[in-house]
């Protein structure tokens, strides 16, 4: 039944979700398009109890594109979702569990939030850099939070936690040594010149290159919670090899999940050349890593994240899982487990970054025990869920 902005009936359906895994699956986002159901303002999503759920508006037009929700269901296990559509809205609430912001940085020191802000491409990177608390847009869940440089770099930067619980208000990614001993967490990684923790590149000469030669540079919030956040980058008129592209990447964070996934979309002349992506060795010594079939890697170690704070070394373990039709090539340098990543037919490119702390409780001691979670979440989210709509 097709759904208009004038409807008064509210229109009810059943969804039929699967897993077809042999292992419980935990947290799988459940995402539905909201095209043909109009003006959708509110929603209930019902299995065996209330499911908690997001509306959220991606083209900024005004009206819902997608409603999400996150499911735990048993090995080979069917779930069937009651969900019921409005177009007036009504009183909902749910409990924060993830949370994205950008804000200025001020001399009063109020960091104003604010949703958007673009640069001319020749602004001094190291200016811009500076003009963002944070240095750029921050998502946060319930498990741990990042960053986006807003320079040419556009590195991810990590932050671990020992508490799951959203704590950047208080913390704004700067953690004192005394809000650490209260139980808050910090800062774990040092990215130097590596890509990080699945920082887009370019590739050049078969060198990761930053987005150095642009027209524009975008961040903006598109959704904050309860259930997800979504930030985006866009550089517009990106010069690499010669060639120009105009290129969309769009971050997406689960409240209740570890893990954070990326779509990169390109278009324009260049838009169909080899890119890459990766997790970086960790540490002055490289730390240890790995790469394995499907478009898997990682890596494990300790390093200095904060030069004020010599006696804060952070362990942590970071993973990548590329959708395979996007992957190229998988190979390492010396800073960094790389993959080479090409656009599919539509101009995207997507792929899932994984991370832990060691201060986090039951975390993997050793690189063997973060493979084998990897090993775990790479069937999880690369997994085909089958799903049925039955519309009364």
């Amino acid at each position: 039944m097709a759904y208009s902005a004038n409807a008064t009936e509210p229109v009810k359906f059943q969804l039929d979700f699967t897993n077809p895994l042999n292992e419980r699956v935990v947290g799988i986002p459940v995402v539905i398009p909201l095209a043909e159901y109009g003006d959708v303002k509110t929603a209930n999503v019902y299995g065996s109890h209330d499911i908690p759920f997001q509306l959220d508006d991606l083209d900024r037009d005004g009206v819902a594109d997608e409603l999400v929700f996150l499911l735990n269901i048993d090995p080979g296990y069917t779930k069937h979702i009651k969900i019921t559509l409005n177009d007036t809205i009504g009183p909902q609430s749910f409990e924060q569990k993830s949370r994205a912001y950008l804000k200025l940085r001020d001399e009063k020191k109020k960091y104003p939030e604010i949703d958007a802000i673009t640069y001319p491409g020749n602004s001094n990177n190291s200016i811009i850099y500076n003009t963002i608390y944070g240095h750029g847009a921050v998502m946060e869940s319930m498990y741990n939070a990042w960053r986006i440089y807003v320079d040419n770099r556009q590195s991810i930067d990590l932050y671990g936690k020992k508490a799951r619980q959203l704590e950047l208000e208080t913390t704004g990614f700067y953690t004192t040594p005394e809000q650490s001993a209260q139980g808050y967490g910090r800062d774990i990684l040092w990215a130097g010149k590596s890509v990080a923790a699945g920082s887009f590149r370019g590739l050049t000469n078969g060198q990761p290159a930053t987005i150095d030669s642009v027209s524009k540079r975008t961040q903006r919030i598109i959704a904050s919670g309860p259930i997800r956040s979504i930030i985006e980058v866009e550089d517009e008129g990106w010069i690499i090899n010669g060639k120009k592209v105009n290129m969309l990447q769009r971050y997406t964070q689960y409240g209740l999940n570890p893990y954070f996934t990326a779509e990169i979309f390109l278009e324009g002349p260049g838009a169909d050349q080899v890119f890459c992506t990766g997790v970086q060795k960790i540490g002055d010594d490289g730390g240890e890593g790995f790469i394995a079939d499907g478009g898997l890697a990682g890596s494990w170690g300790t390093n200095l994240p904060d030069k004020n704070y010599p006696e804060m070394t952070e362990t942590l373990g970071i993973g990548i899982q590329v959708e395979p039709e996007n992957l190229v090539k998988a190979r390492e340098d010396n800073l960094n487990y790389l993959m080479e990543v090409k656009p599919d037919s539509n101009g995207k490119i997507t792929y899932y970054v994984n991370f832990v702390s060691a201060m986090e409780k039951n975390a993997p001691e050793n690189l063997g025990e973060w493979r084998k979670r990897l090993e775990h979440w790479q069937r999880a989210v690369l997994a085909d869920y089958p799903s049925k709509i039955i519309k009364n």
